[in-house]
């Protein structure tokens, strides 16, 4: 086999990466921001200037990132939102996207 066949071959063989998912909150003019911050220090490790700058984008535009993870992780953030918001009796929503980086 030549070194152009062996560097073809790997080539072809290279995984592109994974798809990266944007994890968002929604408002929804009923949960309180300090649960808000909570979620987004406890779910997704945020220091809480962060926290609280995420939770002002999200009851300023509607909606506000999170972070970015891939599609396994994504999912788990959001089901530990919406847990957390159902045993605290919120209507908190948490969606997510796929990213376009």
């Amino acid at each position: 086999m030549s070194l152009s066949q062996t560097t073809h071959q790997s080539q072809k063989t290279r995984l592109a990466p994974p798809k990266k998912y944007g994890v968002f909150l929604l408002n929804d003019h009923y949960t309180p921001m300090d649960f808000v911050v909570e979620v987004l220090q406890d779910v997704f490790r945020l220091p809480e200037g962060k926290a609280v700058n995420v939770m002002l984008e999200v009851h300023h535009h509607g909606k506000g990132l999170c972070g970015v993870y891939t599609r396994d992780i994504a999912e788990t953030k959001q089901q530990q939102v919406m847990r957390l918001a159902e045993e605290a009796g919120h209507p908190l929503m948490c969606t997510i996207e796929e990213a376009s980086l």
